[in-house]
């Protein structure tokens, strides 16, 4: 089964414009991005999406693999799409964040492995939330799972509640987990989710996998134990080099 990873690049963002071109202990952001997902050893190529030159110039300045997509795309889901339709040949694509640096190839490799099931369309990554702070941020979506490892729903806020006990004690009496921002579409159900309206649940939590559950699409679940390390903010980027031993990357 050949299967590509997709990195959606967008150079305008409105808490860290030119994210991906940022220099992270000499190399760019989405350098490293690339790099990690090379090292994935079920992807059968690697490539960045994006609507902006700087970025596509600077890809193919490191010899990457680089397509320009449409500025207009609403989501880095609606990118994929487009880049799909040039890969005539890949079953299966690999969304990855480029905004997480550090990522880990086993995280992308799990991910590719939900798709060894022939009725698995969509597939995501979570990770059982360990603190109250994770917990009640409304920056970190929560998603409750069936014994199915299906997804059956991700809110923004902790369910289920827990009515019989303190907030506090939620996490000594429950399991919950969070969402880790990385999709696998098989290329049809790709295709057709990128086709369906903005939803009710969507636009309420603004979380777009919801538009996927909300018309009745299934997404395999599958659960890692490696911590992502995003960068939304300047913030992030300094908290991160704080943490991360830089030359296990190089």
């Amino acid at each position: 089964m050949k299967i590509s990873g997709i990195i959606p690049a967008r150079y305008a963002s409105t808490r860290f414009p030119g994210k991906p071109l940022i220099d992270i202990g000499g190399k760019s952001m989405i350098q490293r991005v690339y790099e990690q997902a090379c090292k994935s050893g079920l992807l059968t190529d690697v490539i960045v999406a994006t609507d902006d030159q700087r970025i596509a110039d600077h890809v193919a300045g490191f010899r990457g693999t680089v397509q320009m997509t449409s500025a207009h795309h609403q989501s880095g889901t609606d990118r994929c799409a487009e880049v799909a339709l040039n890969y005539p040949e890949t079953e299966v694509f690999i969304n990855i964040q480029g905004d997480e640096p550090f990522i880990d190839p086993r995280q992308i490799d799990l991910l590719c492995h939900c798709f060894s099931e022939s009725d698995v369309s969509l597939a995501t990554l979570v990770k059982k939330i360990k603190t109250d702070v994770e917990l009640h941020s409304q920056n970190t979506p929560k998603v409750v799972v069936s014994n199915k490892n299906e997804a059956i729903y991700f809110s923004r806020t902790p369910i289920p509640f827990l009515r019989d006990h303190q907030q506090e004690h939620w996490l000594a009496h429950q399991t919950y987990y969070k969402h880790v921002g990385i999709y696998g579409y098989r290329r049809e159900a790709l295709k057709l989710i990128t086709q369906l309206p903005l939803s009710n649940l969507e636009q309420a939590e603004a979380l777009e996998q919801l538009r996927w559950i909300e018309n009745g699409w299934r997404i395999k679940v599958a659960v890692t134990d490696i911590e992502s390390i995003a960068i939304d903010t300047p913030s992030d980027l300094h908290k991160a080099l704080s943490q991360v031993d830089l030359t296990l990357y190089d």
